[in-house]
């Protein structure tokens, strides 16, 4: 039960007193009211208004904040989220975002029996999406990934995937997988913690989401390798990613690759080729795959892989030199917002090194994950 609450209707708009900035933003039955104390040690206050029993309710705030300005923008992204913009911070902390009503927040409030916000940080990145790459045993994705990462090792990164078997000799826990015990990782995918899973051999396998997010906060772009299971129960997840099939130019030559490699024996063989074409058969799924790979030939193959990724030539990165000066001093306005684009305007008359007269945040790139963890979004500058 929180307090009675004076009987008034809240406005989406920004309010200012004599002693904080107030923004209030209308979502359903309820009025989440963000106050920013002018007192620049003082912490972010978050209140929140039932419109039907007219009572405040003070919620739970998981996630580490933003540093209080007294200049800050409450936007709603949609139902879930409220993006808040600050001004005169560094370009690599302007963007937050209060979490209200995600799938994290539903579960939190359940356990806890309470209201329950999040805070998360929104990153300057170069909106570059995670890459899943599958393909059957023997096509030579292993190979490409390995070409990707000899070429761009600052680029890109792999998530570590978590298992209940034990570490081999010289496997080393973090490195290799996250060795865990099964009652942790079977409550952690029931808590939905997991993008994907599956039973090997007796084991769980799988792909935390903690894990994609942990590339991304290294600045890189997180390469998952697995199958066709996965990149479905991926697919059907919140993460945004780019899904590519490599698929060999004939069932007959994956046959022969894998004769070739001579590390399997006659029933290995047979059993991976009758998974091969499985999963052949699946890659064609409406909707799984945005691109399918032929390798034919494997400089030709990766060369193609490399457009798909706008590592070519022929693109360039429009983000490099914000990312670099993050340091640089934001002060935007909204200019326009779309349910997928918030264009932002700088106020200054003379632009500062290193930042954008303009700025496009897409939205579409927003992913989930815990609390207190970097989401995704993608910038455009221009200038």
């Amino acid at each position: 039960m929180g307090e009675e609450a004076p009987v008034f209707h809240v406005e989406s708009v920004a309010l200012e007193s004599k002693d904080c900035l107030q923004n209030s933003i209308d979502i359903g039955d309820k009025t989440y009211v963000i106050s920013i104390s002018d007192d620049p040690k003082s912490s972010i206050s978050i209140k929140i208004l039932d419109k039907l029993t007219l009572t405040w309710v003070v919620p739970t705030v998981l996630g580490s904040h933003p540093t209080p300005t007294n200049s800050h923008v409450a936007i709603l992204v949609n139902n879930e989220k409220i993006l808040i913009i600050e001004k005169g911070v560094a370009l690599n902390d302007f963007i937050w975002f209060l979490e209200v009503d995600t799938p994290f927040v539903k579960q939190q409030c359940k356990i806890k029996g309470a209201e329950v916000v999040a805070w998360s940080k929104g990153v300057i990145s170069e909106g570059h999406t995670p890459v899943v790459i599958s393909g059957p045993s023997g096509v030579g994705k292993g190979t490409l990934i390995a070409k990707l990462m000899k070429e761009y090792p600052s680029k890109f990164g792999f998530s570590v995937s978590h298992t209940t078997r034990f570490p081999r000799e010289k496997e080393i826990d973090g490195v290799h997988y996250h060795f865990t015990e099964r009652s942790k990782m079977e409550q952690e995918i029931s808590e939905g913690k997991f993008l994907e899973f599956a039973h090997v051999h007796g084991n769980l396998y799988g792909t935390s989401i903690e894990a994609v997010e942990s590339v991304s906060d290294q600045g890189k772009r997180c390469i998952l390798d697995i199958d066709v299971q996965g990149a479905r129960s991926v697919r059907a997840s919140s993460l945004e990613a780019i899904f590519i099939f490599v698929c060999p130019p004939s069932f007959e030559e994956l046959e022969k690759r894998l004769r070739a490699r001579g590390t399997e024996t006659e029933e290995q063989i047979q059993k991976r080729l009758k998974n091969a074409r499985a999963e052949l058969d699946q890659s064609n799924s409406p909707g799984l795959f945005d691109h399918l790979l032929i390798n034919d030939d494997l400089e030709a193959c990766y060369e193609n892989l490399k457009k798909l990724l706008c590592l070519d030539d022929s693109h360039e990165d429009s983000n490099d030199s914000l990312i670099k000066d993050g340091k640089a001093i934001a002060c935007y306005s909204i200019l326009s917002k779309t349910n997928s684009e918030i264009l932002l305007q700088s106020e200054t008359n003379e632009v500062e090194k290193g930042t954008a007269s303009l700025l496009s945040l897409n939205l579409s790139f927003l992913s989930g994950g815990a609390p207190g963890r970097t989401r995704g979004l993608k910038i455009s500058s221009f200038n």
